[in-house]
C-alpha cells in the first residue's frame, strides 16, 4: 500500500484509526476458548465489528509468539483474513525487530514477504545496516521507533549532545535510510505536546501513534500537534477497543467504542481542514 491509498482510505472512512490486535489469550471472552482457534476467532469477530472505520490493523506479536506454534497459526490466519477480507485496510506486524543486516534480512522476509505485512515495527539502535534490509521491498513501509510512551523512554531517548536529543537524530539521520513514501515513525501519545518539535524534523510522514485511551493519551492534543495536510497520523486503540466486554456482547462494544473514536476523528480531520 502506498502513501496516496492510505491516504484515500483516511478520506474515505473519515478515519485514522488503527486497531491494536495484543490478543492475550488470558483477556479473551472465557466462552471462545472452547473453540479450536480461540484467538483467532476472537480477532476475526473484532476486525469484522471495526473494519469500517479503521484504516489498520496492529497485531503485537508478543503476544503470538508467546503461544509457541499454536500462537503463530493464530497470526497467519488473522493476516491471510485480512488480507483476503479488507484488501484496502493497512496491516502493521508491531514487533520491533532490528539487528545485523543479514538477520534483519530474515526478519524482514518473514513479516514482509511470508506473512505479507504491509509494514513491520524496527527498533533503530543498531543503525542504518540494521534497518534498510526492510526498505527493499517494494510497497512496504518501515515504522521506525523514535518516541514512546513507556517510562523508560526517559533513559535514552532524551540523552542530548550537540544540542539534539537521541530521539531527534533518530528522525534526521533516517531520512538518509527511507522517505515519507516508505518509513513512518512511531510517537507515543503521551508525548504529543512534543509533537510540533516532531513535525518541524519530519513534516510530511505518517506517524504511528499509541497510548491513546488506556494509557491516557489524548487524541485531541496527538491532532493539533501532529496533524498535516495529509492527515499523517495513526492512531492505535487497542485494549480500550478489543478488551472493551469480556462477555459474548464484545464483538459489539470493540465496534461501538472504534466508532466513537471515529466520530472525533472525524471532526478533528475537519476541524484540520483535511477532509
Amino acid at each position: 500500500m502506498d502513501y496516496n491509498q492510505l491516504f484515500e482510505q483516511i478520506k474515505a472512512k473519515k478515519s485514522f484509526l488503527c486497531v491494536g490486535l495484543d490478543s492475550d489469550i488470558a483477556k479473551i471472552p472465557p466462552h471462545l476458548l472452547q473453540l479450536e482457534d480461540p484467538v483467532f476467532e476472537f480477532n476475526k469477530a473484532v476486525i469484522d465489528a471495526t473494519a469500517e472505520v479503521a484504516i489498520a490493523y496492529k497485531p503485537n506479536i508478543a503476544f503470538y509468539e508467546s503461544r509457541g506454534v499454536e500462537g503463530w497459526k493464530s497470526l497467519e490466519k488473522t493476516i491471510h483474513y485480512i488480507r483476503t477480507s479488507y484488501p484496502d485496510i493497512f496491516t502493521i506486524a508491531d514487533s520491533k525487530r532490528g539487528d545485523i543486516g543479514n538477520t534483519s534480512q530474515m526478519y524482514a522476509k518473514a513479516f514482509l514477504e511470508t506473512l505479507a505485512f504491509d509494514s513491520i515495527t524496527v527498533a533503530p539502535y543498531m543503525g542504518e545496516d540494521s534497518v534498510t534490509p526492510f526498505l527493499q521491498y517494494e510497497g512496504k513501509w518501515v515504522v521506525l521507533l523514535a518516541l514512546t510512551s513507556n517510562k523508560g523512554a526517559y533513559d535514552f531517548q532524551f540523552f542530548e549532545s550537540e544540542g539534539m536529543k537521541l530521539y531527534e537524530k533518530v528522525l534526521e539521520k533516517s531520512q538518509d535510510w527511507g522517505n515519507a513514501r516508505n518509513m513512518m515513525y512511531v510517537v507515543g501519545a503521551t508525548k504529543a505536546e512534543m509533537l510540533a518539535g516532531i513535525r518541524r524534523i519530519v513534516p510530511d510522514h505518517f506517524l504511528l501513534v499509541p497510548g491513546v485511551g488506556a494509557q491516557g493519551g489524548s487524541l485531541e492534543e496527538v491532532a493539533k500537534y501532529g496533524m498535516n495536510a495529509h492527515c499523517g497520523l495513526i492512531v492505535n486503540s487497542s485494549r480500550g477497543i478489543i478488551f472493551a466486554d469480556r462477555t459474548e456482547n464484545f464483538a459489539v462494544r470493540a465496534r461501538e467504542e472504534a466508532f466513537k473514536l471515529q466520530k472525533d476523528m472525524e471532526r478533528l480531520l475537519v476541524e484540520g481542514k483535511v477532509l
